[in-house]
């Protein structure tokens, strides 16, 4: 599943139906092959935003301001 999850990080056009296939052959079924795909796909969306945003950043490191939760641009 490990591997499953670093290749939709890295790369998910790469992905095949014999990933889902080896998969299926340690016990997942298209349900759990589908919440794993949208698990990861999901902190992958989350982390790319907070990525852009700056959002973790401590001040004074980059080139981007960070920005306070209610602040307004």
């Amino acid at each position: 599943m490990l591997d499953y999850v670093v290749q939709i990080t890295r790369d998910a056009t790469r992905i095949s139906p014999a990933d889902h296939e080896r998969l299926r052959a340690v016990g997942f079924d298209d349900k759990g092959i589908l919440q794993i795909t949208l698990i990861a796909s999901w902190f992958n969306y989350i982390n790319r935003v907070a990525d852009a945003l700056g959002v973790g950043r401590n001040e004074g490191h980059g080139d981007v301001e960070v920005y306070e939760a209610g602040s307004a641009f």
